[in-house]
């Protein structure tokens, strides 16, 4: 089965080796028929401490990392931002 890929933006990159990043989805509400947006924060492993706050970067779920982070940052994204902003 693939893992799933999720899009994001960082909030914060206090923690050693962590990231959070809050994602949004958006929905139509079943009754209302408006679209909703909702966010959730998800804690992501970020081996070489590369994303900053305000990066939209890509995790993907993984192996438990800690009781919290069950997902990572996908390595290719996170080159390719830093990338562009030296740029």
């Amino acid at each position: 089965m693939p893992k799933r890929i999720l899009q994001g933006t960082v909030v914060s990159d206090k923690g050693e080796k962590t990231i959070v990043v809050k994602v949004e989805r958006r929905f139509t509400h079943p009754v209302m028929k408006k679209t909703v947006r909702r966010s959730k924060n998800y804690h992501a492993h970020d081996e070489a401490n590369v994303a900053k706050v305000g990066q939209t970067v890509f995790i993907e779920e993984c192996r438990p990392f800690s009781k919290t982070k069950t997902w990572k940052l996908v390595e290719g994204e996170a080159a390719q931002a830093e990338a562009g902003e030296a740029a």
